[in-house]
């Protein structure tokens, strides 16, 4: 009976879930008096079951796998690659200026992706600050390598310290 089993991955649920191929059955929870390693032979197992399983977000979905979800404030300064925004068409602030903001907003902030959301939402110097912050989905290779090493370094809930790029400095918060 447990060779019919498979580990899918729920794309609007973005969980894993068990289908048995024999009957069509569709369940959440592993099947039952079936031991975890038992669930580890499963083909799509070592995709959802195993170390490697995806990362359970804030929401409590899970993400694609090699993915991760952030969001950010982006405070630029003088020296981006890109010295202007929604706010300002020509940014003067300097480095230091840019971080000391930043250092200001990270005093503000709670923990929460409600708070972090919010004050993005009013500081942020990119595009991703009227959704919050949010960057949505990304794998490694989609983002600047410090950017990217800091998110994908950080817990689901985390918040980074301030990080420099080429677009400037941000605050991230990893959210999956």
């Amino acid at each position: 009976m447990s060779s019919f089993w498979q580990v899918r991955f729920s794309k609007s649920k973005k969980a894993p879930y068990f289908f048995n191929t024999s009957t069509g059955e569709s369940v959440w929870d592993s099947p039952a008096g079936l031991s975890q390693a038992e669930l580890l032979r499963f083909p799509g197992a070592d995709l959802f079951l195993s170390e490697n399983k995806p990362t359970q977000t804030s929401e409590g979905a899970y993400a694609p796998p090699g993915q991760v979800r952030a969001r950010h404030i982006l405070v630029k300064h003088s020296g981006s690659r890109r010295p202007s925004s929604w706010k300002e068409d020509n940014i003067t602030r300097s480095k230091d200026e840019a971080i000391a903001a930043l250092r200001e907003y990270q005093s503000q902030l709670d923990g929460t992706p409600e708070t972090f959301a919010r004050l993005a939402e009013i500081h942020s110097d990119d595009n991703s600050h009227d959704r919050g912050g949010d960057l949505g989905w990304f794998t490694r290779g989609q983002m600047q390598k410090a950017f990217e090493d800091t998110t994908f370094a950080l817990k689901v809930g985390e918040i980074s310290d301030v990080i420099s790029t080429a677009s400037g400095v941000h605050l991230i918060m990893r959210t999956g």
